[in-house]
């Protein structure tokens, strides 16, 4: 079972209940595109967070967690190992902590209008490819992983009726 948990600033329109509901599609659909799609019927509860933050919240913690001092779209603090579905015999609770994705509204909002496409689908693309940062895959070191990282995505996307972000490159 997933369990979405959004925080959200006032800066990002809309209710937070809103911004559940597309948080927690974004994670289902980019989690079904993975050899881990069982998270989603699986008896313990993976459980992720989606803060909805500002430029300056994300410029801090990139710069205390990556040491880049400059905002970014969005950063993802991944919790689990790479065996994690064996790990999960062990919760003690039944939950297992999948991590964190933090969006900062003024880089996303400004890569929206630069994109030509809404705030919302932009957000949802990059909740997408945070989740799967979440679930260990890297588009910086591999250029393969990469490459199938950017056709998770895509087809994530596809399947929530978003257009392939990747088309103009």
């Amino acid at each position: 079972m997933l369990d979405v948990i959004v925080d959200s600033i006032p800066l990002w329109d809309g209710p937070v209940e809103e911004w559940t509901v597309l948080a927690e599609k974004a994670a289902r659909a980019a989690i079904a595109q993975t050899p881990h799609g069982e998270i989603l019927t699986h008896p313990a509860t993976f459980e992720l967070s989606v803060k909805l933050a500002d430029d300056a919240e994300v410029q801090a913690l990139n710069a205390a967690y990556r040491n880049k001092d400059k905002p970014t779209n969005v950063l993802s603090f991944p919790m689990l190992q790479p065996d994690f579905m064996e790990a999960t015999a062990m919760a003690d609770d039944g939950e297992i902590l999948v991590g964190d994705i933090v969006l900062a509204q003024e880089t996303c909002a400004r890569e929206a209008a630069e994109k030509g496409v809404s705030v919302t689908d932009h957000a949802v693309h990059l909740m997408v490819h945070g989740v799967l940062h979440l679930l260990g895959y890297d588009h910086v070191e591999d250029e393969a992983e990469a490459e199938a990282m950017e056709a998770m995505e895509t087809a994530a996307l596809a399947s929530l009726g978003i257009a392939d972000p990747y088309a103009d490159h």
